[in-house]
């Protein structure tokens, strides 16, 4: 499976469901991983062999994503600015709260504008994640 397919799954009662609108299926299941494999075995039906990353949307869990990335956001630009009045990769660690590898990579980065940079760490959360689970 060499293709992602991205679908957002609401929560209904005790039930989460799935579209995937380019292909018509729909998936459900009381967890995230059983909607996954209902919205994978929809896509077999059709002939599509894709692996599914199943997102799921609640007004809370907006609100978390919107947080999670004004975090992000504000730690490049202290880390960045922290940089420029020459502290060490430690130390801005340390004052920023980040890990020092986390650290060098914002510093790797070329500057772009904040509100069009993507977070490289939003998997980290689990909240935007594949639900591919063993």
């Amino acid at each position: 499976m060499s293709e992602v397919i991205e679908c957002r799954a609401t929560r209904r009662g005790r039930l989460w469901v799935a579209h995937e609108p380019e292909h018509g299926v729909y998936g459900s299941g009381r967890t995230l991983r059983l909607v996954r494999e209902s919205v994978e075995d929809g896509l077999a039906l059709v002939g599509v062999t894709a692996e599914v990353e199943i997102i799921p949307v609640t007004p809370e869990l907006e609100t978390l994503r919107a947080a999670e990335d004004a975090r992000t956001t504000a730690l490049a630009e202290a880390v960045e600015a922290l940089a420029l009045r020459r502290a060490s990769r430690s130390d801005i660690a340390l004052a920023t709260g980040a890990s020092v590898k986390q650290v060098k990579l914002l510093l790797a980065r070329p500057a772009e504008d904040p509100r069009t940079q993507a977070d490289p760490d939003s998997t980290s959360t689990g909240i935007r994640s594949s639900t591919a689970l063993p």
